[in-house]
């Protein structure tokens, strides 16, 4: 039974190749990996507030970060004061 590809733009040599290194990290490792992911899709989505939103105060760029993680529900009960925000799309 063939295995879906995880990207159509990849080659699956290279693609059996990757996962081979995957399964061949420890759990020390994969967990470096994602924690490194994370910082940086975090510094992706804080320079992307502060780019799109310049003259923002920093509790303004703290709630629409918290609209991107929590979503508009959440966001709006936890911090009453993030309403007057459009939600992004």
């Amino acid at each position: 039974m063939a295995s879906t590809p995880l990207s159509l733009d990849t080659p699956p040599d290279t693609e059996e190749r990757q996962v081979e290194s995957w399964r061949a990290m420890s759990p020390a490792q994969k967990a470096a990996m994602v924690t490194g992911l994370t910082q940086a899709a975090y510094t992706l989505m804080w320079a992307g507030i502060r780019a799109r939103h310049p003259g923002a105060s920093p509790r303004e760029h703290f709630l629409r970060a918290a609209f991107i993680v929590l979503g508009p529900e959440l966001t709006r009960t936890a911090y009453p004061d993030a309403g007057d925000l459009e939600s992004p799309r």
